[in-house]
């Protein structure tokens, strides 16, 4: 069996690709302001040349949109609803991607491994590529940076979530200018806390479920930059909130995409919030049955000030489940005299020792278990 391969992705990725399009450009930034910078970018990447827009300021969606496609000269006209929608379907249309890469790839190879759209919607959505992963008998996976937080994603993973928020695009309504997609209703936010507070994530559905497209929008804007870190961290914590019902009611990758959102939005604040979000990420992660990616989320949240309490059996299973009998014995312990459920620890101490064998017997009778005030670290086991 061939050995994992971490292959730099420095030179392939398009950060900045957009901005760089709009230099010099006449009129291009009047564009992006009437349809949209995602619309704009996503016609980019399909293809799609817009050449005149008649502006509905009342219903912007019903703007008339004329456009052509490729190289040819036709042109066609489409309500700026439709055409986005169209544009959507068009990047998330399935497409055949080579089985391995070669030794020493190219940048072009690597594009076409990871798929063209794909490195360039990334930036888009303010995600940055950083390696690829791949053999050593286990599927290609991407590391890619959201914000503060850096990750080991499968690739199949990666274009799913490229994929979730083309969609969450794609639901915008876009009203006239009275009718702002950016007005979010704070006071919203305790509702949403006493539904998951009470379980009932329908509720927290129906609250704040129609967050994620106009935050993922307002975050590349400078309204949205200009926002108090006091506001950002409200944001963040809500789609928090409505990540953990997405998550609870069955929708995981999608809600694990709405509190990578919610990372990018609590990076400049940081504190408990998004340590929680960090939290929750590695839970459903676990729940995903990818108890290797969830490790490093775990610790992050570890290192951002979340309830060891909170994290130390999530923690622990995680290790169990990835064949690391010492730590999760470690955290297990810990979890254990920290007040977590009695019952569930020990069974993963249970089966922990019984793995290592003899040898845990050994050290044991060396090292007594610690007392109740002499708490180990396994975050860093």
């Amino acid at each position: 069996m061939s050995e994992r391969r971490s292959l730099s992705l420095d030179a392939v990725r398009a950060d900045g690709w957009f901005e760089r399009l709009g230099d010099g450009a006449p009129h291009f930034a009047e564009l992006c302001e009437a349809v949209g910078e995602r619309v704009v970018a996503f016609a980019v990447v399909s293809g799609v040349r817009i050449s005149s827009v008649a502006l509905d300021p009342g219903m912007r969606d019903a703007s008339i949109i004329e456009f052509s496609v490729g190289d040819h000269d036709e042109v066609h006209q489409l309500p700026l609803g439709e055409l986005r929608r169209r544009l959507a379907a068009t990047l998330v249309a399935n497409e055949t991607y080579p089985d391995e890469v070669s030794s020493s790839p190219a940048v072009d190879e690597l594009q076409r491994f990871i798929g063209f759209r794909y490195v360039l919607l990334a930036p888009v959505f303010g995600i940055s590529l950083r390696k690829l992963v791949v053999d050593g008998g286990q599927p290609p996976a991407v590391v890619i940076d959201l914000g503060a937080a850096r990750e080991e994603v499968p690739l199949d993973g990666f274009r799913d979530l490229i994929h979730d928020r083309v969609r969450a695009e794609a639901r915008a309504s876009r009203g006239g200018t009275g009718n702002s997609p950016f007005a979010i209703d704070l006071n919203l936010v305790p509702k949403a806390e006493k539904h998951n507070e009470a379980q009932d994530w329908e509720a927290t559905l129906d609250t704040l479920g129609g967050w994620p497209g106009p935050l993922s929008m307002l975050l590349r804007t400078a309204e949205g930059q200009s926002l108090t870190p006091e506001v950002k961290a409200t944001l963040a914590h809500a789609l928090g909130l409505l990540g953990t019902a997405c998550i609870e009611t069955g929708q995981i990758d999608f809600g694990m995409e709405v509190m990578r959102l919610g990372v990018q939005w609590g990076q400049e604040s940081g504190g408990a919030h998004v340590a929680g979000l960090f939290r929750r990420l590695g839970r459903a992660q676990l729940q995903n049955d990818r108890p290797g990616q969830a490790i490093g989320l775990l610790r992050r949240a570890l290192s951002l000030g979340a309830r060891r309490k909170d994290v130390l059996p999530l923690l622990a299973e995680c290790y169990l489940e990835r064949g690391r009998l010492l730590p999760a014995i470690v955290c297990a312990n810990e979890a254990r005299r920290l007040g977590s459920d009695e019952a569930p620890m020990r069974a993963i101490e249970a089966k922990a020792e019984e793995g290592l064998g003899a040898s845990w017997q050994k050290f044991r009778e060396l090292v007594p278990e610690p007392s109740p005030h002499g708490a180990a670290s396994p975050g860093e086991a």
